[in-house]
């Protein structure tokens, strides 16, 4: 009877941790399908935020760590409802800038799901 009861605590807390790591509704994430298909009918601004530098997705518009947002601040658009787009390699950087990008009051930001890599995988262009 101990093991059953230690077994439904343990699922339940699982359960309860599992949710904590929800994707953060401040940011939206765009797959590189349909960031390649917005790249193609409108102007963006694209930032690639991963440390180290890597080679950029080709239209990136600024490179700037993730960890370094506050020292680019002046290199943002100024209205902060512009939508910035967002990658690093694999994506939790994104992530990362895009919490630091919503706290300086940014609301329009979008991560590339699974980074540069994603882009790689579906032959879309680096420059």
């Amino acid at each position: 009877m101990k093991k059953i009861y230690f077994m439904v605590i343990f699922i339940g807390i699982i359960t309860v941790v599992g949710c904590s790591f929800q994707q953060p509704d401040y940011v939206k994430l765009i797959t590189p399908a349909e960031l390649n298909r917005i790249m193609q009918n409108e102007e963006i601004f694209l930032v690639d935020v991963h440390t180290p530098e890597q080679q950029h997705i080709k239209g990136t518009d600024l490179y700037m760590p993730y960890n370094e947002i506050e020292k680019y601040k002046n290199t943002l658009p100024s209205n902060k409802n512009t939508a910035i787009y967002l990658y690093c390699e694999g994506g939790p950087m994104g992530n990362a800038a895009a919490r630091s990008l919503h706290e300086l009051g940014y609301r329009n930001l979008i991560n590339l799901e699974g980074g540069a890599n994603a882009w790689r995988k579906n032959k879309f262009y680096f420059e």
